[in-house]
């Protein structure tokens, strides 16, 4: 590719040179892990070979000069020539991937710059295209083809812009600093961070330390707490800040690079795969404190001293998954310590190349496919490689370079470097083949001394030792995390303005707590057990009672009177003075007044309860509660079971008068015979509507022929003791009616069928039924029953008396022994025991178990992280919008002295 460059572009570009400064001493600057990793091969003139370039009479070798710290793509529209020419300065004719392209900045004879692309342009990267295209655009705009040009400088820029990011990061800034901007093999045993021998404490200044490195250091602390502060969100796109992931195959050393960048044996152990969920490890320099710990976020564990229990907790943690062998739920551990830098890292379970028996057949995609979710933009990668494996096989290296293809994000980490010779060591740090911008780092974690085992590397001025990979990863981080501070800075206004919407439209800015609701759920209880409490008091609770002992006096009737043969002589006159009718009503009294009627009726005001307490906590909030409506329904229960007995034994008490004698006034008498007649009624009422029910089904004529029939069949078979009027027994098979007829159908009317015969047996008693009580009705109604003098004959006013006492003397004494105690004692239990007693962690779990409550609060939360998060991140902003109006007076003070 060959374009002629005007001469306006090339003055320019000489101006622009004229601003530029001169490169810091190449002793005080470590070896670039851009160009280390690309050495030039015997006989080769490397691409950056400093070559004199002219522009209008100046001359003077590109290795001199470093270009001012400004983004190329920040203004490319203002001033397109210039754009165009400080690009190239800027260091671009330096940037070079491995062989797959070199950019030149030959003179012309015309004092016209010409741009030249080396000969294997095909394989350049599309970054490095797209800025020729850029460059292409600016000329165009320079000859007044302005729409054109415009069009395309915007498109590139759209295109490449995040590309670009990387790149300035490693050209502009570095070069500005003389880290990785210097050539390989410049640096002295004395050099800085980045050098081999490095050895600079975490947080210490040193000899020739730089005070914007040291602010660096701070920055990446504080983004790393900004990022555990969102980490209480769900953060995506660009809310996620990088961190460095550690892949590599089993076996390949990442536990003990880890374990030996924190100075710390912590990283879980064993012959079969031990990692098995990813651990999410977030490093955290405390330079004030001498104490070493970790934390377990999710735990809620505090603070574990014992690092060889944080080794147990993540074993147990992994292995605890069990079917399929790996799990995408990540593991939080943080480690505090003065030892170790302040850095984010990942570690993922290793590359394998084949299942075992006893894993899944698809096990290495799992691993796979969970790797490359995680070496994602924007996070760092550090492959980790064994330097006795050859690095074709490497599936780190294969996975790194599909999700970073130009290798700007990726790191090399060589383990077991002491199983290779010097020479093999170089060739595979300067390794051509495979190129990563950040380069290679060898290390050697294990053996009685690595530091003796990496000298014959360090005499050969190689990137290696854990020192080095420390600074290394420190630096790639901040610079990272710096470069993207303004997106993360723009992304929390964004997040947290469409927040504080969603909260004004939703909610009307109306604020919540999990105490307020709380406190509001238990209020809402208490006034509707108020309410109830007015509303069930002593006529609710003896009218409970009354129809209970009602069912029983229906029972004792049945069973001693409207079954009786006899129960026509009840109307005659002689049955006033026969002892059978006074014998009988002895054992409907006794049968009324000893029958429990304390426990029963007690019982009936308990369950009564119960049944209106579950009904409280049936509606809104209760509903999405379940286990306080439990602890409702318990709480009650224990209250009312503390005061069962004792009212149990109160009420016996105080009925037991009636178990032998109850008198009668006139008053009463008429009471109760009103009370008998209504009785009677719904009796009578009760059988109709069961016989017609039968009748329906049956059928009119069919139901009077099987009754006509069972009827001849009780007379013949039992003349003495009809059973016509007696109540069927549950199965027919016991019923001695039914029994009766003959077991062969051929002997039987035709269509009479056991099921018809069964129905038809019903309904004769229920027809019956109805006869005797229209008798007892009429017998009740008349002048036979006006006085109490009638009591013998007239059992149903009677026992309708007598349970009028039992019922005001038993709600009596339920109401002062139980009643008023539940009431009393219920609401005060409530505060104690479902407001008071819980902790925050249960109030707030309590809240949540509310749906829309828990889509609040969770909106307020997310809100005041973003708040918290938009605070110290616009102080980030401003603190580094400082530190580089500082460097740009620095840089200009230089370039006036220069």
């Amino acid at each position: 590719m060959l374009r002629r460059l005007p001469a306006a572009v090339a003055r320019a570009a000489a101006r622009s040179s004229a601003g530029c400064t001169r490169l810091p001493s190449r002793t005080a600057a470590a070896p670039s892990p851009l160009l280390a990793t690309n050495p030039p091969r015997p006989g080769m003139r490397p691409p950056w070979h400093p070559r004199t370039t002219t522009f209008s009479g100046s001359a003077r070798p590109f290795s001199t000069w470093s270009p001012r710290p400004v983004a190329p793509l920040a203004h490319p529209l203002r001033n397109p020539a210039l754009f165009a020419s400080s690009l190239l300065l800027a260091g671009y004719a330096h940037y070079q991937l491995g062989a797959m392209g070199s950019l030149y900045l030959p003179a012309g004879g015309d004092g016209a710059g010409v741009l030249i692309l080396g000969p294997e342009a095909d394989a350049a990267p599309s970054p490095l295209v797209a800025l020729i295209t850029l460059i292409g655009a600016a000329v165009s705009w320079a000859h007044g083809q302005v729409d054109d040009a415009k069009d395309a400088i915007l498109h590139a820029v759209a295109r490449i812009r995040d590309d670009l990011d990387d790149i300035s990061t490693v050209l502009f800034r570095n070069a500005s600093s003389g880290s990785p901007g210097s050539a390989p093999g410049a640096s002295d045993a004395g050099s800085s961070g980045l050098g081999p021998q490095g050895s600079t404490p975490f947080g210490a200044a040193g000899g020739g330390a730089n005070p914007d490195e040291d602010e660096f250091m701070d920055l990446t602390k504080k983004l790393i707490e900004v990022r555990n502060i969102l980490k209480a969100v769900k953060i995506t796109g660009n809310l996620v800040l990088p961190s460095i992931v550690v892949i590599g195959s089993q076996s390949s050393g990442k536990s003990s690079v880890l374990e030996a960048i924190v100075g710390r044996e912590f990283l879980p152990k064993g012959t079969n795969m031990v990692t098995r969920r990813p651990l999410e490890l977030t490093l955290i320099h405390t330079p004030d404190s001498t104490e070493e710990y970790g934390e377990f976020p999710q735990l809620g564990f505090g603070k574990v001293t014992n690092f060889q229990q944080i080794q147990r907790t993540l074993y147990d943690l992994n292995m605890a998954v069990q079917d399929e062998c790996i799990s995408d739920k990540p593991i939080e551990l943080r480690i505090y310590s003065p030892n170790v830098p302040d850095l984010t890292l990942v570690d993922l379970p290793g590359y394998i190349q084949i299942h075992s028996k006893n894993q899944p057949r698809d096990l290495k995609e799992k691993i796979a496919d969970l790797c490359e979710k995680y070496i994602q933009e924007p996070n760092v990668i550090l492959a980790v490689c064994a330097a006795d494996v050859d690095l074709a096989n490497s599936e780190a290296l294969r996975a790194s370079r599909k999700a970073d293809p130009l290798g700007l994000r990726t790191i090399g980490v060589l383990t077991k470097l002491d199983l290779v010779s010097p020479e093999m060591g170089e060739q595979l740090i300067a390794h051509n083949d495979y190129p990563l911008h950040l380069g290679y780092v060898g290390v050697v974690c294990g053996g009685k001394n690595p530091q003796a085992a990496l000298v014959p590397f360090q005499k050969r001025d190689l990137t290696v030792g854990v020192p080095y990979l420390r600074q290394l990863l420190m630096r790639t981080l901040e610079e990272r995390m710096g470069s993207r501070l303004s997106i993360l800075a723009d992304a929390v206004d964004q997040e947290l303005a469409e927040a504080s919407y969603q909260f004004k439209v939703m909610y009307n800015d109306r604020r919540i707590t999990a105490e307020s609701y709380l406190a509001e759920t238990m209020d809402t209880l208490k006034h509707r057990f108020k309410d109830f409490a007015r509303q069930f008091g002593k006529p609710q609770v003896r009218q409970e009672v009354r129809t209970m002992l009602e069912e029983r006096i229906v029972e004792i009737c049945e069973q001693l009177y409207w079954q009786d043969p006899k129960q026509q002589e009840m109307a005659t006159a002689a049955a006033k003075t026969d002892p059978y009718w006074s014998h009988k009503l002895n054992l409907a009294s006794s049968a009324l007044t000893k029958s429990g009627v304390g426990r029963a009726s007690t019982q009936l005001v308990v369950d009564s309860l119960m049944s209106h307490m579950e009904k409280l906590i049936t509606n809104e909030p209760f509903v999405h509660h379940p286990d306080t409506r439990r602890k409702v329904l318990q709480l009650a229960n224990e209250i009312i079971r503390h005061k069962f007995h004792t009212t149990v034994d109160q009420v016996e008490n105080t009925i037991k008068p009636y178990k032998f004698e109850v008198e009668c006034t006139d008053l009463e008498w008429a009471e109760g015979t009103k009370r008998a007649v209504a009785m009677l009624e719904r009796e009578i009422q009760a059988s109709q509507k069961a016989y017609d029910s039968i009748k329906s089904v049956v059928g009119r004529r069919t139901l009077n022929g099987a009754i006509s029939y069972l009827t001849k069949l009780d007379k013949e078979k039992h003349a003495d003791h009809p059973l016509a009027g007696t109540k069927p027994a549950p199965e027919s098979s016991m019923d001695m009616l039914l029994r009766a007829v003959p077991s062969d159908p051929g002997e039987r009317p035709s269509g009479y069928t056991d099921t018809l015969l069964a129905k038809a047996r019903t309904a004769l008693y229920y027809d019956r039924r109805m006869n005797n009580l229209y008798n007892r009705l009429y017998h009740i109604k008349s002048r036979s029953c006006r006085s109490p003098e009638c009591q013998d004959t007239c059992p149903e006013i009677f026992l309708e008396c007598v349970s009028e006492k039992l019922t005001y003397t038993a709600v009596m004494f339920i109401y002062i022994e139980l009643l008023n105690e539940f009431f009393f004692q219920f609401p005060r239990d409530v505060d104690e025991r479902l407001y008071y007693d819980l902790t925050k962690n249960q109030i707030a779990a309590f809240a949540r178990e509310n749906q829309s409550v828990r889509k609040q609060l969770d909106l307020m939360d997310r809100k005041a992280v973003l708040d918290l998060a938009q605070l110290k991140l616009r102080a980030l902003v401003r603190r580094q919008e400082e530190m580089e109006r500082k460097k740009r007076e620095q840089e200009r003070a230089a370039a006036r002295g220069y």
